[in-house]
């Protein structure tokens, strides 16, 4: 059987999601996530299955061992709780109930050695379980450009990134520099002792994180790979996610 693949996906209380889209109705509550992820992770040779959001995490257990890989999507501003601050005028709007589901299948991916791959909100999620912090507002906090680049289509690459020789994802891609899209206002202002940055933006901003040891397929970037439907060059991260789930599907089923 291809890698199953779990995605986590966004919530909101918002019942304008089901009235703007005939498909509820008012005071209706929404788990849901952009189909490109699902066909990117398709593509690449996976089957995808979304994560919902529940009140009681440990109901998922059973089935969360059942993966090959995990996706952290992108998303709602993390609470700055998560990374020791406080809340300011600057910080997007936080959703406390998605945050915990995130992080504990951050922790369950994690301690397992489950492949992970961590996209836009993703990345600041696993920066902060690894005990790393954010910038609330790249532009008010930090010597930074505009990054939320919501002139521009979805795919197209607005700013060049920065690769570290001999990461993952410079083997990933062959070379230290890449085109990449941007559709974020917080990111990363620093990492925790098991994370290591790999990618910075033109800007010096950091774009992308690997574990610092011991986890084969530990990724996250800043941008939107799976936006990227028209890049054979960004599909590269999906296909590379992919096999590593493919082995850790071997090694789950090979005798011990």
């Amino acid at each position: 059987m291809k890698p199953l693949i779990g995605l986590t996906c966004n919530y909101d209380i918002d019942d304008s999601i089901g009235l703007n889209s005939l498909t509820g109705t008012a005071g209706q509550d929404w788990d849901f996530l952009a189909g490109d992820y699902v066909y990117a992770v398709e593509k690449a040779g996976g089957i995808p299955v979304i994560l919902p959001r529940l009140e009681n995490e440990k109901i998922l257990l059973p089935f969360l061992e059942q993966l090959d890989g995990m996706i952290l999507t992108g998303g709602h501003d993390v609470d700055p709780r998560r990374y020791g601050s406080r809340i300011s005028g600057k910080c997007g709007r936080i959703v406390p109930n998605r945050d915990t589901m995130d992080f504990m299948l951050a922790r369950y991916a994690y301690e397992r050695k489950l492949p992970l791959l961590g996209v836009c909100r993703g990345i600041q999620v696993l920066g902060a379980f690894l005990g790393g912090s954010l910038y609330q507002d790249v532009e008010s906090e930090g010597p930074f450009c505009h990054h939320f680049m919501d002139n521009s289509p979805r795919e197209y690459p607005v700013h060049k990134n920065i690769l570290e020789p001999g990461s993952l994802l410079y083997q990933i891609f062959g070379k230290t520099e890449i085109e990449v899209n941007s559709f974020h206002h917080q990111a990363l202002k620093a990492v925790g002792p098991d994370a290591k940055v790999t990618a910075y933006s033109e800007d010096g901003l950091i774009e992308a994180i690997e574990a610092a040891g011991g986890n084969p397929f530990t990724l996250a970037v800043q941008w939107h790979p799976e936006m990227m439907f028209t890049s054979a060059e960004q599909q590269k991260i999906f296909q590379a996610f992919i096999r590593a789930s493919e082995e850790f599907q071997q090694k789950k089923s090979s005798p011990v």
